[in-house]
């Protein structure tokens, strides 16, 4: 088996290539289902964020990845796969879990070290586990990365410094206002992001916030909490230039504001100017609205280096991490390396319980008169030697195994105590039997039958 990751994140493609690739939530449920139906995915969990879109497969084999993975993107998102394919990158192995432990810890964000991702991370696996696209593997890694991702933030001071792109929002705003005395913000969406915007902007002095939402209820409870004003979509669009700064972050389709209303509330605004910054995926903001006179308009990519004199600590701190992530992977080598243990495990003990119970059948047959007590007696106490025989065997097995030459050792194993018939295998495919999990050999054989099925695994350029 391998496990494999596929994506493209803020490093390799701009806003106006990730925004056509990213997943509403609603859809999420269905793209998992058809990508776990995809020959060879035994498992599957689809992360997507503002600045990401990554697909994590464990499958069976993978040569033909990125067939399926170009396939998948073409069909899903309706786009020729010569618009995307240079954006894509694909890592395997322990690789993809390296990465996936360095994103949900933070270090792969736009500004490292963000808290932010790590819920969406365990979201994203939450979701794969009720869809039941989750199975050995990814439960094992993704708990992992969670667990470090927590750890991360409560053992290392990463997290102190208060930047998140809602902060970089807000520290464009203060360089170019210098400070917020006298100013109008205007806040469109209610989401987690304007959340953490408007707390920010509590925390920076501003005077008058607007807080926009289509749910008027929902701007209403959000305007409550910083002393803000609440308004609708609609009359946004009236008190538009009333606002020095509009910073939106909303989960719409299309463009919540465009070219002609930005212009006409420019012309009430007699020369003063609008700073405009869109922190949505996809965008907000029609980027004609740049065209405007005294508009200028930010989109999250232009909020990258603008956080970075707050980032040296945090570089610090991930160093701090990264052997927590040399640690975490250590560990799930030495338990991916034991997972064959378990089926040879099994096999013994199922073949000790049937030799045991022939026995107990046969002594019973030639001593009738025993009684009911004194058969109980007996058979507790040849299981208990059958039990403690079978003990430092498989105690010194699960040990060998996870060392240099444990496959040897388990083929070894098998043959001293003849489980090859137990494990229905002949002895020259012992290993793969007690290396490959039941549901992989269950799906590697309806992959068989099912042959032409192509959706979504995981890609190489």
């Amino acid at each position: 088996m391998h496990i494999v990751v596929v994506g493209l994140n803020y490093r390799t493609a701009p806003v106006e290539v990730r925004e056509r690739f990213t997943f509403a939530e609603r859809e999420l449920p269905e793209a998992l289902r058809q990508l776990q139906q995809t020959t060879s995915i035994m498992e599957c969990v689809i992360v997507a964020t503002c600045n990401r879109t990554e697909l994590y497969a464990v499958v069976d084999r993978n040569q033909l990845c990125g067939h399926y993975i170009r396939n998948f993107m073409e069909q899903w998102f309706n786009l020729p796969r010569e618009q995307f394919t240079s954006h894509l990158y694909m890592y395997e192995d322990e690789r993809a879990i390296d990465h996936l432990f360095r994103v949900a810890a933070g270090l792969d964000s736009m500004v490292i070290g963000e808290t932010q991702i790590l819920g969406q991370v365990r979201n994203a696996f939450l979701l794969a586990q009720q869809q039941r696209t989750t199975g050995t593997m990814f439960n094992m890694v993704f708990k992992q990365a969670v667990t470090l991702a927590k750890r991360a933030h409560s053992e290392t001071s990463i997290g102190e410094a208060a930047v998140s792109v809602s902060y970089a929002a807000v520290e464009l705003g203060k360089r170019i206002f210098g400070h917020f005395a006298g100013k109008t913000v205007m806040i469109v969406g209610a989401g987690k992001m304007s959340e953490l915007t408007a707390k920010h902007l509590n925390a920076n002095g501003i005077e008058r916030v607007i807080v926009v939402n289509r749910t008027y209820e929902r701007a209403a409870e959000l305007a409550g909490r910083f002393n803000g004003i609440p308004c609708s979509m609609e009359d946004a669009v009236h008190r538009l230039h009333e606002a020095d700064i509009l910073i939106s972050s909303t989960g719409s389709d299309g463009y919540v504001l465009n070219r002609k209303q930005v212009a006409d509330a420019m012309a009430r605004r007699k020369s003063r100017p609008l700073y405009m910054i869109d922190i949505a995926v996809p965008r907000d903001l029609d980027p004609a609205i740049s065209n405007v006179e005294n508009v200028f308009l930010y989109d999250i990519d232009d909020l990258e280096g603008i956080v970075e004199s707050n980032l040296e600590q945090r570089r610090a701190e991930a160093a701090k991490i990264e052997t927590f992530i040399a640690a975490e992977l250590d560990i799930f080598r030495q338990w991916y390396k034991t997972l064959g243990v378990v089926p040879l495990i099994k096999a013994l003990q199922e073949k000790a319980a049937v030799i045991h119970e022939e026995t107990m059948a046969s002594l019973f047959n030639k001593l009738p008169e025993l009684g009911e007590h004194e058969e109980k007696v007996i058979r507790k106490l040849t299981k208990s030697i059958v039990n403690r025989m079978m003990q430092e065997p498989i105690i010194r097995i699960k040990e060998i195994a996870g060392e240099k030459n444990g496959d040897d050792a388990m083929d070894l194993f098998v043959k001293l105590f003849a489980l090859e018939e137990a494990l229905g295998q002949d002895e020259d495919k012992t290993r793969s039997a007690v290396s490959e999990p039941d549901a992989v050999a269950e799906k590697r054989k309806s992959s068989a039958s099912a042959g032409a099925k192509i959706a979504v695994a995981a890609v190489t350029p």
